[in-house]
């Protein structure tokens, strides 16, 4: 229990220390005219207050990531306290900060055409590609894990609670940002958090549960490795890439760019928070029992339903809906909104009228859907490892953003080569992948990585442009 706590103060200290460090590192003009106000069209560029911004960025960045990944990666035992704690703070954490700062000082743009200009065409329509994959994937992902808890609790049949799950996906990813997702999630945001305090508080003062140190041996329930599997499953409450495709819709949002430390940074640390929850619960509920093993290999829905209702009884099967359904499916819905709006930049296509939104939106929604009929675990592994690489090309646009601006660079650097070396590493070896051997596999990730980390200082590490114009 002392290592949960240790572990919870320095996520809330990070916000207070690093985040402002990283503020500082950036600079915040409070008179500059943000993307909201200047480009204000009444659809996604909507001036909204910096605490509705932070708790609808929550909501887009969380869904399930933080639960199912946290209760995935507890097979992993303490090591994904550590994960949690340290991705947050220096890795994702700065991934989402600078993603946000990029966004908020570019127009609003989507993260393809802001890598564009820092790290060139070619790798705009890369992460363009995998940015729109990634919302479909995770709309598919989010739809599914909440179908399937609905269709246990109701008995209603799992592709009957899809088809209504994806006419709301359309509904509110058509629909201007202040109608639905302004005045609605917010609230979700709040249900969210307060889903995950009472959970961790009902396990506290249980005496039958007792969360694991650091040291508490028996709770390493897999054979696989913690380097490179831990770092893949616990992506939403580390590292995501995922979360920079939704950093320009509350970037559209944003009124003061002394909010952006809030938003951006402080979202991250709550997601962080709301995962280590999760670890620890899972791991103080299934103390060193195969039930765990079970999950990793498939939807952790009913998992969480079990730990909820055994917690905190009738109140649980509540908090489950809320927690597994409504909250994810707020967040698929805005997955597949960034998708439209990645879609609608990269090809400057106008998004004010309806039919013009609805063009692009419709065969981005037919693909997610037929994806609901894949393996859920795969497609989360897939998910997972698809947006490591996100995360890499993010950060590294981050990191010319920094060296063209004289700043020190090596605080976005470090974080996108701990990413590269995962994601290599991980596709080499696992079993969705070239299934290498693990000593080979991480020996080749390191060394391609090093070869790219030298190429890149040398080509980027040249003074150019001022990049706090707007």
């Amino acid at each position: 229990m002392i290592s949960f706590f240790i572990c919870l103060l320095a996520l809330i200290l990070s916000y207070f220390i690093y985040g402002r460090f990283l503020e500082r590192i950036v600079g915040v003009d409070e008179t500059h005219v943000t993307p909201a106000y200047r480009l204000e069209n009444g659809v996604d560029y909507v001036p909204m207050n910096k605490y509705k911004n932070l708790l609808i960025h929550f909501l887009n960045i969380a869904g399930l990531g933080p639960i199912f990944g946290a209760i995935q990666g507890a097979l992993f035992g303490p090591a994904a306290f550590l994960w949690i704690v340290l991705g947050t703070i220096f890795i994702g954490g700065v991934h989402d900060f600078f993603s946000g700062v990029m966004s908020v000082r570019k127009d609003g743009l989507s993260m393809p055409d802001i890598i564009s200009e820092y790290l060139g065409d070619t790798v705009r329509k890369i992460v363009g590609f995998i940015i729109v994959v990634t919302g479909i994937l995770v709309g598919a992902v989010f739809a599914t894990g909440s179908a399937d808890l609905l269709s246990s609790l109701t008995g209603v049949e799992t592709h009957i609670l899809l088809i209504i799950i994806f006419a709301y996906f359309l509904i509110a990813t058509l629909l201007p940002v202040d109608k639905i997702i302004g005045k609605i999630y917010p609230i979700f945001g709040i249900v969210f958090l307060i889903m995950a305090v009472v959970m961790i508080s009902a396990l506290l003062m249980n005496p039958n549960y007792t969360i694991p140190e650091f040291t508490t041996p028996g709770l390493y329930l897999t054979t696989k490795s913690i380097f490179p599997f831990l770092f893949v499953t616990i992506a939403c409450g580390a590292i995501s890439g995922f979360h920079s495709s939704q950093s320009p819709i509350v970037a559209r949002c944003m009124e003061n760019e002394k909010d952006m430390r809030l938003v951006f940074y402080g979202a991250m640390v709550v997601e962080g928070i709301l995962a280590l929850i999760w670890a620890a619960i899972a791991m103080a509920f299934f103390h060193g029992q195969p039930q765990l093993a079970v999950i990793y290999g498939a939807t952790p829905a009913v998992g969480v339903n079990e730990i909820a209702t055994t917690l905190v009884g009738p109140i649980g099967l509540v908090l489950t809906i809320i927690g597994v359904v409504i909250c994810p499916i707020t967040t698929g819905d805005t997955a597949l909104r960034a998708a439209r709006i990645t879609v609608a930049d990269g090809f400057k296509l106008d998004q004010k009228t309806l039919m013009s939104r609805l063009k692009i939106a419709l065969p981005l929604f037919i693909i997610s859907f037929g994806l609901t009929f894949i393996d859920f675990s795969l497609i989360w592994r897939y998910m997972a490892w698809a947006q490591l690489f996100i995360a890499v090309a993010v950060l590294l646009a981050a990191t010319v953003y920094l060296i063209e601006n004289k700043k020190h660079f090596i605080i976005t650097f470090a974080p996108a080569i701990v990413c590269l070396v995962i994601a290599i590493a991980y596709i080499l070896q696992a079993p969705e992948g070239l299934r290498l051997d693990s000593f080979v596999a991480n020996l080749i990730s390191v060394i391609i990585t090093a070869i790219f980390s030298v190429y890149f200082i040398f080509k980027y590490r040249k003074p150019s442009k001022d990049l706090n114009e707007a």
